[in-house]
């Protein structure tokens, strides 16, 4: 897959298109990339994404902006795996957000792109103060020379397939709910990087993997796999919070347990699975305490994959 950093002046090859954030990358994200893919091979050509960095609620007001489901990275990979061709990722700023519908149309979407077939969700809006939609769209396709097609939405088991849903499990703990939604677990990846060393000390050393955006969309303690190290995934528990018996207003921090593993990963990429919640975060009255609850959560942990075998 090709990613490309900005929108060219004019395109060098026409492109079947999709527009949206993929947030999450869910079932309804992935049902439209198969759409996308089956029109691009019919029409003989790319299939193409175009995506926005930051989310456009971030960069209006990134205290009300929803959490983030997946990164730019994580984003990606998972594009890639369904065989997108190109995304072009959109640096969202001032400049852009002033752009007419019409503009948008014209000299991103058919110049700069060169979109042959365009794919949007049933509730896309593109253009200054949002003022471009599915019939606009539609009306200005004939003058450009693409065609346009809506995406309907996805649901499951009564559920609106979407991110705003997903975030929604994984708030209340339901990482099953959240899975399904998504078509695999909710995962976080990143790179080990340098803790306290308190859980070697207490005797459970765990690996702190760097968090992207400070407000992770769940919290609490967790059956995980982790993928990265080993031919298959490896079995452990995690805590993501603020850690608040060991420090007061901390940052939210993910720390891994991963079962009878002892080899150095600093700097290495990990992803981490969330298959079960166990608890809420705590806060305890000292750090005996602390470790006698740690010590359950692993036992509860380690009885999960023996239920699973």
């Amino acid at each position: 897959m090709r990613i490309f950093r900005c929108i060219p002046e004019k395109a060098h090859t026409p492109v079947a298109l999709t527009i949206g954030n993929f947030d999450g990358v869910h079932l309804g994200h992935q049902a439209m990339v198969r759409r996308l893919e089956d029109a691009a091979h019919a029409r003989g050509v790319p299939s193409c994404v175009l995506t926005f960095e930051p989310h456009p609620r971030e960069f209006f007001a990134p205290d009300q902006a929803p959490t983030r489901l997946t990164n730019l990275r994580e984003k990606l990979e998972l594009l890639a795996e369904l065989g997108v061709d190109r995304v072009h990722v959109c640096r969202f700023n001032f400049e852009f957000a002033k752009i007419p519908a019409e503009d948008f149309v014209g000299r991103i979407l058919a110049q700069g792109l060169g979109a042959r077939w365009v794919l949007v969700g049933d509730d896309f809006r593109f253009g200054a103060r949002r003022a471009g939609d599915f019939d606009l769209l539609k009306d200005s396709a004939p003058r450009f020379g693409f065609e346009v097609a809506a995406m309907e939405s996805v649901g499951l088991e009564g559920i609106r397939v979407s991110s705003t849903a997903i975030r929604n499990a994984l708030a209340a703990g339901n990482v099953a709910l959240a899975r399904k939604l998504l078509g695999r677990p909710y995962s976080i990846s990143g790179r080990v990087v340098d803790g306290d060393k308190l859980g070697k000390k207490i005797g459970f050393p765990t690996a702190n993997i760097q968090l992207k955006h400070n407000r992770p969309p769940v919290s609490g303690i967790f059956v995980v796999q982790v993928e990265g190290l080993a031919a298959k995934a490896l079995p452990g528990v995690a805590s993501l919070g603020v850690r608040p018996t060991v420090r007061q207003g901390g940052r939210p921090t993910l720390e891994v347990h991963i079962f009878d593993f002892n080899r150095e990963i600093y700097r290495q990429h990990l992803r981490v699975d969330f298959l079960h919640k166990l608890r809420d975060e705590e806060r305890y009255p000292d750090l005996d305490t602390l470790v006698r609850q740690i010590g359950r959560d692993v036992e509860n942990a380690r009885a999960f994959f023996e239920n699973r075998r």
